[in-house]
């Protein structure tokens, strides 16, 4: 039994299969916020009155390079797939809208490459004795 109409299944409309995984990657990258944000914020806070050189001694740790990497991929992903819900549901022009979504994917890109290259410098600024 299909829900489909009949002029729905001579035309081949429905479903595109895409809104499924859109959900669940926006759900998982959610979950997997939660932990960063709170160790990220726990870390920020423990060093709170620090100085620069113990910041980035904090951000040269392995273990802290690579949180702050996932962190910064994970909420620029989250984002982008959030603010493109929002143009796909308020925007409805179709040329605006494929301008917003493309302009919005291009920005999370380079604003996370840009925090990450912000950090793996840092990081191996540090163990190179730079």
């Amino acid at each position: 039994m299909s829900l489909r109409s009949d002029l729905g299944k001579v035309r081949g409309l429905g479903s595109a299969k895409e809104g499924v995984a859109h959900w669940w990657a926006q759900r998982l990258t959610a979950i997997a916020l939660v932990p960063l944000v709170l160790w990220f914020v726990a870390g920020i806070a423990g060093m709170a009155g620090a100085d620069l050189a113990a910041v980035r001694g904090w951000i040269a740790n392995p273990v802290t390079a690579v949180l702050l990497v996932l962190l910064i991929g994970t909420a620029f992903h989250h984002a982008q797939l959030g603010l493109q819900v929002v143009i796909e549901d308020y925007v409805h022009s179709e040329g605006c809208k494929l301008a917003g979504i493309i302009l919005i994917k291009f920005l999370a890109v380079a604003l996370a490459a840009a925090g990450i290259f912000s950090v793996l410098k840092i990081a191996f600024r540090a163990t190179l004795g730079g």
